[in-house]
């Protein structure tokens, strides 16, 4: 197991270097660059630039270098914490990431609990009593998650909070809070309005994983292991938890590990109609902005969690199920 985990490190590694390769020459493909966007937008506003002024500003933002030397570069700069300049918000990209990262992790985290706690139990109890009412009501709110996007789940629910309760679930902080340094008081703003982002993209992983959950422990209740449990007297409980739940469980776990990549990705459009400060939102920004070392930085970030959560994946299988051996 130790060799194992030591080969994928290393493999790691090199994966995550191909995806910064592949990702930063991507964001660099379309025409054009920050620079002729942010001109361009100036044109429009009837400001006029000689052909040095233009040629001064790429030289000062080292456009004015072939793809290879920005991306050696940008490179260079991570190894020393150092992810570029972030050509929007006119900042270090590593100072964006520094304010935006924890609150994203929160909630990426919280959101991830959320989905496992809710839908392991429901799966289990839907297998278990198969077509009764409360199978029927799971199955019927599994589509309606699975149907609704989550930016139009999180327009659906700011109306009805504003017009029923005259509530605001925007943001993640009171006013009185959004500018102000880390506290307790500010910790237990933040909880306060926590809730609203992890139901809207929760909901969709939560129907999903409910259905999955159900699929595998009817078709393990139905297996041979199962009934001689319960002939031989076992209780049921210990029947569920130790045989079927062990085994059907596995595909939930080897899927965990995308949960967290799936969460910041799922902010991106819910970060903006719900006013969150995460990640996703700059991402969104960056790539309208052709911002490349802020859009390259967070792809990088959601590839690494990727990576380190396939991994985890994989020890949390072999924890889980014996039959399971890595070499």
């Amino acid at each position: 197991m130790t060799r194992y985990i030591g080969r994928r490190l290393l493999l790691m590694l090199f994966t995550l270097f191909v995806i910064s390769v592949v990702s930063f020459v991507l964001i660099k493909a379309p025409p054009g660059d920050y620079l002729s966007a942010y001109l361009a937008a100036l044109g429009a506003s009837g400001a006029e630039f000689s052909k040095d002024d233009i040629d001064s500003l790429r030289e000062q933002y080292g456009l004015d270098q072939p793809t290879y030397v920005q991306y050696a570069k940008w490179m260079k700069g991570i190894f020393r914490g150092d992810f570029g300049w972030s050509f929007y918000w006119r900042r270090p990209v590593s100072d964006i990431l520094k304010a935006q990262l924890p609150v994203t992790i929160l909630l990426s985290l919280v959101t991830t609990a959320f989905i496992y706690v809710i839908a392991i139990p429901i799966g289990i109890y839907s297998a278990v009593r198969q077509y009764s009412a409360l199978d029927y009501l799971t199955t019927f709110f599994g589509f309606i998650g699975l149907s609704i996007p989550n930016f139009l789940l999180a327009l659906i629910l700011m109306y009805l909070f504003n017009k029923g309760f005259g509530v605001s679930i925007g943001g993640l902080f009171s006013r009185a809070f959004e500018s102000a340094p880390w506290s307790l008081a500010k910790l237990v703003d933040l909880l306060k309005h926590l809730w609203a982002p992890v139901i809207v993209v929760g909901t969709s992983g939560t129907a999903g994983l409910i259905r999955v959950m159900r699929a595998m422990m009817l078709d393990e209740l139905q297996k041979q292991y199962v009934l001689t449990a319960r002939v031989k007297g076992l209780p049921e409980r210990r029947v569920l938890l130790k045989y079927p739940v062990r085994v059907a469980v596995n595909p939930i776990l080897s899927t965990i590990g995308w949960q967290l990549p799936l969460v910041i990705s799922g902010f991106v459009i819910v970060s903006v109609v719900m006013n969150l400060p995460t990640v996703g939102s700059s991402l969104l920004a960056a790539l309208l902005s052709e911002d490349m070392y802020m859009a390259g930085s967070v792809v990088l970030l959601v590839s690494a969690l990727t990576v380190v959560g396939t991994l985890l994946s994989d020890i949390l299988l072999c924890i889980a199920d014996p039959r399971i051996r890595y070499t």
